[in-house]
C-alpha cells in the first residue's frame, strides 16, 4: 500500500491545503510542506531500505487491485529502480517549490497549493502505474493543474502561454490515448483477453504496419512532452511565463515524464518499429540539441535562455534512448536527474533575480557579484553543471550518452558533441551579463537570505554528489535498465545475430542485439549440451 499513499497523500493534502485557506492564509502553505515531506521521507525510506526485487525481476514494490474488470482495467502500481529515482527527484523539487512559493505567491494561496500537490501526484502516478488506461488518467491530472499554475500565477502573457501549453500536450496525449486503444483491441483479439495491463500488453505481437502506427501514436505524446524540435514551441513561453515553482516543475519534472514514456514504454512495445526509427529519432536529438543551443544564446529573457537550454539537454534524452545499450540508458536516467536539478535551480535562481529586480531581461543587469557572492557563487555552480564541467553529474550524464551513441552513430555522436561546445558558450553568457560586467542598475542587490540558502544548498550538494560518486544512482537504475534491454532484444528476433562457438563439450549460442552494434556486453547466452 506504500505506492498507494505516496499518490493519495499528496491529493489528499491538496484538498485539505485548499479548504484550510478560509481558516488561515499561511495553513495551506504548511499542510503542502508537510504532504511533500511526508511523501519524500516514505520514497527515502524505499531506497534506503534496498528492498529485494519481486520475482527475481526488476521489480521492487508492485500493488494491483482490480477497478472495472469488465474492461480490463486495474489499479497496478509497481516501482523499480528507474521510477524510484525518479520519485525521488519529484519530490525533492516538489519540496523546494513548495519553499520557493513561500513569499512569491500572495493572491488564492490556498488554492495554488491545491494545483501545486496536484499536479506532483499526477507525475507521481505516471512514474508508477503499470495500467495503460491508469498511466493516460495520471497523464492528464498532472496536465490540468499546470494549466491552472500557468493561467493564474504568471506573468504578462500567461493565458497564451496557458493555453499554448494544454493544447500541444492535450493533441498529442490524445494520440497517444488511440494507440493505447489500439493495442487494446489488438491484444484483445489475439488472445480473447481485453485488458490495459502493461505486462500483459508486452506479449502483443503486432504486424509491422500497426506497430509503426501504435508507435507513432505514443512518440506525439512523449516527444511533444520531451519537448523535441519541430514539437518545442511551446515550451519556452510556457517556462517564461509561469511563477518559478511552475518553472521548476516544468523543467525538472514534466519534462522527465517524456523521457520515462520513451523508456518504459515505446522501447519494450515496439522493439522492431523503434529500430526502424532509430535513425530519423537521434537525428532529431541532434538537431534540438544544436538547435536550442543556438537559440538559447540569443536570448535576452533569462527564463527563455534557460528554457531553450532544457530543449538542447532533452536532445542528449532521445539520442541516448535510441542507442539501444546500457551505457547510453545510464546515461539517460543521470542525464534526467542532473538535469532536473541543474536547470531547477538555473530557474530557481531567475526567481530570485525577478523578485529583487521585477525584470527577466539580462541586459538590464550586470555586476551582481560585488553585492550578492552567494548568489553568484551557487549560480556558477549550475552555470558550470550545464556545460558539463567534469566533477558535477551533467559531465557524468553527457558523457554515458556519448559513449553509448559512439556505438550506435558515429557521426551523430560527432555533431552532439558540438553541442557541449555551444553549451560552454551560453552558460558563461548568463554569468557575464548578470554578475560580471559593469553595474546597470542603481539599486543595490540583495544576497540571498536564509531560506533561500536552504533552497540553494541542498542542490548544490545532491549535483556534487552526482558528479563524485554517481555509482548509487547507476546501481539503482541499473536492474531496471538491464531487463528493458533483455525484453527489447528477446522479443525481436527477425534483428538478432546468432554466432555460434563450438567447445568441445558445448556450444554456446549469443544472441546479440543487431545492426546498431550497442555495448558488447549486452547479450543473451544460453548454453547447449552438445
Amino acid at each position: 500500500m506504500i505506492l498507494v499513499w505516496l499518490i493519495a497523500i499528496l491529493m489528499a493534502g491538496g484538498v485539505l491545503a485548499w479548504i484550510s485557506g478560509k481558516v488561515n492564509r499561511s495553513l495551506p502553505r504548511w499542510i503542502a510542506l508537510g504532504s511533500v515531506l511526508a511523501v519524500f521521507g516514505l520514497t527515502l525510506y524505499l531506497w534506503l531500505s534496498n528492498p529485494a526485487p519481486v520475482l527475481g525481476s526488476a521489480w521492487l514494490v508492485q500493488y494491483n487491485m482490480p477497478w472495472i474488470p469488465q474492461w480490463g482495467i486495474s489499479f497496478s502500481l509497481a516501482l523499480d529502480g528507474l521510477s524510484l529515482l525518479l520519485l525521488l527527484l519529484t519530490f525533492f523539487l516538489g519540496l523546494l517549490s513548495v519553499l520557493i512559493s513561500w513569499r512569491e505567491i500572495q493572491t488564492k494561496v490556498a488554492f495554488f497549493h491545491l494545483n501545486l500537490l496536484w499536479v506532483l501526484a499526477g507525475i507521481a502516478g505516471v512514474f508508477l502505474t503499470m495500467d495503460l488506461f491508469l498511466f493516460y488518467f495520471f497523464w492528464e491530472v498532472m496536465l490540468i493543474p499546470m494549466y491552472f499554475l500557468i493561467g493564474i500565477w504568471g506573468h504578462e502573457n500567461r493565458r497564451y502561454a496557458a493555453a499554448k501549453f494544454f493544447l500541444f500536450t492535450q493533441a498529442s496525449g490524445l494520440l497517444m490515448l488511440l494507440a493505447i486503444l489500439g493495442l487494446y483491441f489488438i491484444h484483445g483479439n489475439q488472445t480473447g483477453l481485453y485488458t490495459f495491463s502493461y505486462f500483459e500488453l508486452l506479449n502483443t505481437t503486432l504486424a509491422p504496419e500497426a506497430a509503426r502506427l501504435l508507435m507513432f501514436g505514443f512518440l506525439a505524446a512523449f516527444l511533444v512532452k520531451l519537448p523535441i524540435v519541430p514539437f518545442h514551441s511551446w515550451l519556452p513561453d510556457a517556462h517564461s511565463q509561469a511563477p518559478t515553482a511552475g518553472s521548476v516543475i516544468l523543467a525538472g519534472l514534466l519534462l522527465k515524464t517524456g523521457a520515462y514514456g520513451l523508456l518504459r514504454f515505446v522501447l519494450p512495445l515496439f522493439p522492431t518499429a523503434t529500430v526502424e526509427f532509430a535513425p530519423w529519432a537521434m537525428l532529431l536529438g541532434v538537431i534540438g540539441i544544436l538547435y536550442g543551443a543556438m537559440l538559447a544564446f540569443s536570448q535576452t529573457d533569462l527564463k527563455r535562455l534557460v528554457a531553450y537550454t532544457s530543449v538542447s539537454h532533452m536532445g542528449f534524452v532521445i539520442l541516448g534512448v535510441f542507442a539501444f545499450n546500457e551505457w547510453a540508458l545510464q546515461g539517460v536516467v543521470m542525464q534526467m536527474i542532473t538535469h532536473g536539478l541543474s536547470t531547477g535551480a538555473l530557474f530557481i535562481i531567475a526567481g530570485f533575480l525577478y523578485e529583487r529586480l521585477h525584470t527577466r531581461d539580462i541586459r538590464q543587469m550586470g555586476g551582481f557579484w560585488s553585492t550578492a557572492p552567494k548568489m553568484g557563487f551557487i549560480c556558477l555552480v549550475f552555470v558550470m553543471a550545464s556545460l558539463g564541467l567534469p566533477g558535477l553529474g551533467n559531465f557524468i550524464a553527457e558523457f554515458l550518452t556519448l559513449v553509448g551513441s559512439w556505438q550506435a552513430n558515429n557521426w551523430l555522436t560527432v555533431f552532439a558533441t558540438i553541442g557541449i561546445v555551444l553549451a560552454t558558450i551560453y552558460s558563461l553568457r548568463i554569468m557575464q551579463k548578470i554578475f560580471l560586467e559593469e553595474h546597470k542598475l542603481k539599486q543595490a542587490l540583495p544576497d540571498l537570505n536564509a531560506r533561500e540558502m536552504l533552497i540553494a544548498i541542498p542542490m548544490v550538494v545532491l549535483i556534487l554528489w552526482l558528479g563524485f560518486y554517481p555509482q548509487p544512482f547507476l546501481d539503482t537504475a541499473q536492474p531496471s535498465i538491464r531487463e528493458q534491454l533483455q525484453a527489447y532484444t528477446g522479443s525481436a528476433p527477425e534483428r538478432e545475430q546468432v554466432a555460434e562457438v563450438a567447445g568441445p563439450e558445448t556450444k554456446t549460442i549469443e544472441v546479440v542485439l543487431g545492426e546498431k552494434k550497442p555495448s558488447p556486453n549486452i547479450h543473451i547466452s544460453k548454453t547447449l549440451n552438445q
